[in-house]
């Protein structure tokens, strides 16, 4: 059976992570949402997202499909009502499609044809931006169960402080030592040749994926995820770094999402909670104002190729776009748009030409290129964002 993953009506609602990836690559848990599926599936999956994103993340029909909404994280029982669809049979939960049966060609689907499955079971969903890191918690512990299962951990050295160390895995190749690990709360997973260093006081569920860093005395309250290829310092408390990202120093980062290839400069600091201790309210892309979360504790939103220099302060429920570098004395605004340059005193456009400069720069420092595909994606999200930037 070939399997299509398809990014749904949750796509626009987590932007700006979504400017550049579709929903089935983002990151929650210890693996992205694609790669659970994979794991579950045992096979290889395309995707349907939007025109500028296809060259990259193209789609590949056959004759039998089953598509499905990558919002959705799969599970033992809901991989096995998909693994059962048959032609003109569809799953829902609610009015929610999750999967459906679709043959090559078929352009037009009308669910009144098709038989509904409802799927009763309970299931994560990612459908805002601050489920990332609110499920990540659920998300880390199922991978674990997932990924680690008929597996056995490498041996950790007695140099390390270990508690419940049954829900420790660690990979091979891993360096740790003189570091504290307590996984009662949730499992910690050490992914291969990534290195704790001495002094780190990291508490469970967490996930360090691999080749990544955390530096020496940081303190890591859980649920945390910090993706491949990333570096880690500081205080950090319930949060998701996609990749490619560092926190180097110290500074607090909580209850927030990174993209990839960010950079937040020594001592930045984020508000997660209000003075007022009110509900927090985030940038909403489609209303293009302010909306409500339900949360109380809520930071920062920073989407793929976003900068911010030694200092920054970053208020309570901030969204940063795509691409943008900011700088300076006092707060941000709480919406920066992509390729915005600047501070509290005002931002200008980040013109192109500049900025992929430096992430052409930046990316082939982890060896990777920066070619046409990822310019072309760039350039579109710089056109798709240019309404949301007044300079000042």
């Amino acid at each position: 059976m070939n399997y299509i993953l398809f990014d749904g009506p949750s796509r626009n609602n987590l932007l700006p992570f979504t400017y550049t990836r579709p929903v089935a690559d983002i990151r929650v848990g210890i693996l992205t949402i694609r790669e659970k599926w994979e794991n579950y599936l045992s096979c290889t999956t395309t995707t349907i997202t939007e025109d500028y994103l296809a060259d990259k993340y193209p789609m590949v029909e056959m004759e039998v499909n089953v598509m499905i909404n990558a919002s959705y994280l799969p599970n033992k029982a809901l991989v096995a009502k998909i693994k059962a669809l048959e032609e003109n049979q569809a799953i829902f939960q609610g009015d929610d499609v999750i999967a459906f049966f679709a043959v090559e060609g078929q352009e037009d689907i009308d669910f009144d044809d098709y038989k509904a499955i409802e799927f009763d079971g309970d299931v994560l969903k990612i459908e805002n931006t601050w489920d990332i890191f609110s499920k990540n918690g659920d998300a880390i512990k199922a991978d674990f169960e997932l990924i680690t299962e008929d597996r056995k951990t490498e041996t950790i050295s007695e140099t390390n402080n270990i508690i419940a160390p049954e829900n420790i895995f660690i990979e091979e190749g891993v360096k740790l030592e003189y570091v504290s690990l307590n996984a009662t709360n949730g499992p910690i997973y050490i992914a291969k040749d990534a290195e704790i260093m001495e002094g780190a006081l990291i508490r469970g569920p967490f996930a360090l994926c691999e080749s990544s860093t955390i530096k020496m005395g940081a303190k890591i309250y859980g649920p945390t995820t910090v993706g491949p290829f990333s570096k880690v310092g500081g205080e950090v408390n319930n949060s998701v770094i996609f990749g490619y990202s560092n926190k180097g120093h110290e500074g607090f980062l909580g209850n927030s999402v990174l993209g990839e290839w960010c950079n937040l400069g020594a001592d930045t600091n984020n508000s997660n909670l209000k003075n007022n201790y009110a509900e927090v309210r985030l940038w909403d892309y489609q209303t293009e104002g302010f909306a409500k979360t339900g949360l109380q504790f809520c930071g920062l939103m920073m989407g793929d190729h976003s900068k911010c220099g030694i200092n920054t302060m970053f208020n309570t429920g901030t969204v940063v776009g795509v691409s943008a570098n900011i700088f300076g004395t006092g707060f941000p605004r709480n919406f920066v748009p992509s390729f915005s340059w600047g501070g509290s005193s005002g931002f200008t456009t980040y013109l192109t030409k500049k900025a992929f400069e430096v992430t052409k720069i930046v990316m082939s420092r982890r060896g990777i290129e920066f070619n046409d595909q990822e310019e072309a994606i760039l350039a579109h999200v710089f056109d798709e964002t240019k309404k949301f930037r007044r300079e000042e």
